[in-house]
C-alpha cells in the first residue's frame, strides 16, 4: 500500500473543509478575490463540491472542500480525486476523531486494483497528517480494508484455494503467526468431510487454513471466513449471469483476513486464531450431489439439499473445530445467501446472534465506523424448516423462505456451543463506484469487527513498526 498521507513537505497548500454554516462564518475573513471566485462557481459549503483558486502569479493558492455538518470517514474520500495536484493541509481545527476520519477517508479514496491495468499516471496529491490523527490505526485500517478489496477483486484463474491460503501463509509470515494448512484427501483423514465433499470435484484441491497468533493466555478470539473462491453452484447449476461475481465468494475469508492483519498489526492482547475453509465449487463427475447424505465434522448428518448451498457446508466444519477450544468470541463472515441481499441490499450486512450484548456492541461500533450492519432474527421456530427424514438435518430445508435466517439456524447447529457467536452474512461487494469505495471488492463489517475487538479486549501490547 502506497501511503498519500506525508509528515511534511517543503511546500504546502491550504485546505478547508467546511460545511454550510462553517462556510458562512469563514467568508467574512477572506479576501474579496476569493469570495469572487467561489461566487463564481457556486460554492456554498455543504458535500462533495471542492473549488481550487489561484494564487499569486496564477499558481494554485489553496481550496475548499464542502463536508456534511455531521461527517464520517467517507465525507473526505472525495479529496483524492478531486484535488489539484499537490501536496494539501488541513487548515481547520479538527478533533482527534475528525482528523482520523479525515486520513482514513483520504487514504482509502486513493484505492485501485492494477494488477492487470496500468494504473494511470499518479497525480500526486497528497496529505499532510492531520494534527490529532491516530496514525496507527488509519495505517491498520487502510492497509487491512486494501487486502480485502484486492483478495476478492483477483479473478479465480488466480486466486483459487492455494493461492488464498498463500495470502494467508504471506499474512502469517509478516506477523510471525502459525499457518497450518490441510490439503486434498486429508482432509477426510482428520475428519473435514463437508470442506473435503463441497471442494473435491475441482482440479484445484481444498484447503482448510488454520492461523494462530498471539500470547496463549490471552483472550480467544477466534474467526472463521467462508473461502469458495469460485461458485459454479456445482451440480444445481448457476445461469450464466449468477456466475458473474463469483470470484467475490470469498469474500468471508478476505474480510477475516483483513480483521486478522488489524488486530496483529495493532498487537492486541489476544489468542486469535483464523480458519479458512478454502474451495472451488465445481462440476465434475465426483462432485457432491443434491440429496446425499454427508456426516460431518461435528457428527451431524447432513442432508444436501442443493450444491449452490455450499458456503454453510464448509463453515459447518469450520465452526465445529472453532468451538472445540472454546473461544470466547467467534465470529464467522460469508457471502452466503442472496435472500440476506434481498431482505436489506447489497450494503448492509446481515447480523446474526443470540448474544445481546455482542449485537449491541456490533451495532454500535458499526454506526461509529460508518461501517453499519443489520440485525436479523435467528428465529428459533424456523429451525423445524430444516428438518430432514433421513438425516439430522437438511443443509437447505424447503419452501425457500427466510433463506437468511434458516441459514444461519444451520450454522448455530455447529456453533451453538461457542460462549458467544455473531454470524454475518455479508456482500463483499460495491455494485456501482462512490468516493473510497469503488466498484468491486468491499470489506465490509471489517471496521466495526475491529472495533468491537478492540474496545472489547483492551489496549494493544505495542504497536509494530
Amino acid at each position: 500500500m502506497t501511503s498519500h498521507l506525508v509528515d511534511k513537505a517543503s511546500k504546502t497548500l491550504p485546505l478547508w473543509l467546511l460545511a454550510e454554516a462553517d462556510f458562512r462564518k469563514w467568508r467574512k475573513s477572506q479576501p474579496v478575490t476569493i469570495l469572487n471566485w467561489l461566487d463564481a462557481a457556486g460554492f456554498k459549503g455543504g458535500l462533495g463540491k471542492v473549488v481550487a483558486w489561484p494564487g499569486k502569479g496564477g499558481a494554485l493558492g489553496g481550496a475548499v472542500a464542502g463536508v456534511p455538518a455531521k461527517t464520517d470517514l467517507w465525507s473526505f474520500a472525495h479529496l483524492p480525486a478531486a484535488l489539484p495536484r499537490g501536496t494539501w493541509k488541513v487548515t481547520n481545527a479538527l478533533s482527534p476523531a475528525a482528523a482520523t476520519q479525515v486520513a482514513l477517508g483520504f487514504q482509502l479514496g486513493t484505492y485501485a486494483f492494477t494488477r492487470y491495468k496500468k494504473p494511470t499516471a499518479d497525480r500526486r496529491v497528497r496529505l499532510v497528517w492531520p494534527a490529532g490523527a491516530d496514525r496507527a490505526l488509519v495505517q491498520h485500517l487502510a492497509a487491512a480494508v486494501f487486502l480485502v478489496r484486492d483478495l476478492v477483486n483477483t479473478p479465480a484463474a488466480d486466486m483459487g484455494p492455494a493461492e488464498l491460503a498463500a495470502a494467508a501463509e504471506r499474512l502469517a509470515s509478516e506477523f510471525d503467526a502459525e499457518l497450518t494448512t490441510i490439503t486434498g484427501d486429508a482432509l477426510l483423514a482428520r475428519n473435514y468431510p463437508l470442506v473435503h465433499a463441497v471442494g473435491r470435484a475441482s482440479s484445484r484441491p481444498p484447503r482448510l487454513v488454520d492461523l494462530r497468533w498471539g500470547e496463549a493466555g490471552a483472550p480467544k478470539v477466534t474467526l472463521v471466513g467462508k473461502g469458495v473462491c469460485f461458485d459454479s453452484g456445482g451440480l444445481d447449476l448457476k445461469p450464466s449471469g449468477g456466475m458473474l461475481t463469483m470470484k467475490k465468494d470469498m469474500g468471508g475469508a478476505a474480510v477475516v483476513l483483513g480483521v486478522a492483519r488489524a488486530i496483529m498489526a495493532a498487537n492486541l492482547p489476544v489468542r486469535l486464531r483464523v480458519l479458512v475453509p478454502a474451495v472451488e465449487n465445481a462440476v465434475s463427475g465426483n462432485a457432491f450431489r443434491p440429496l446425499d447424505v454427508i456426516k460431518s465434522r461435528a457428527g451431524i448428518t447432513v442432508e444436501i439439499g442443493n450444491t449452490d448451498a455450499e458456503g454453510r457446508l464448509i463453515l459447518a466444519d469450520a465452526l465445529a473445530e472453532a468451538v472445540s477450544e472454546n473461544p470466547d468470541l467467534l465470529i464467522d463472515c460469508a457471502t452466503l445467501t442472496g435472500a440476506a441481499r434481498i431482505a436489506v441490499g447489497p450494503d448492509l450486512p446481515a447480523l446474526f446472534t443470540d448474544d445481546e450484548t455482542l449485537a449491541a456492541d456490533l451495532l454500535r461500533h458499526g454506526l461509529a465506523e460508518a461501517d453499519r450492519l443489520w440485525r436479523l432474527p435467528l428465529h428459533a421456530p424456523y429451525r423445524a424448516m430444516l428438518n430432514s427424514s433421513i438425516a439430522d438435518i437438511s443443509s437447505t430445508g424447503e419452501g425457500g423462505l427466510a433463506g437468511s435466517i434458516t441459514a444461519a439456524l444451520f450454522l448455530k447447529e455447529f456453533a451453538g456451543k461457542a460462549r458467544s457467536w455473531a454470524h454475518i452474512d455479508l456482500y463483499a461487494w460495491n455494485q456501482k463506484s462512490r468516493p473510497g469505495r469503488p466498484a468491486g471488492g468491499e470489506a465490509m463489517a471489517l471496521r466495526a469487527i475491529y472495533a468491537m475487538i478492540a474496545e472489547r479486549y483492551g489496549t494493544s501490547m505495542g504497536e509494530r513498526t
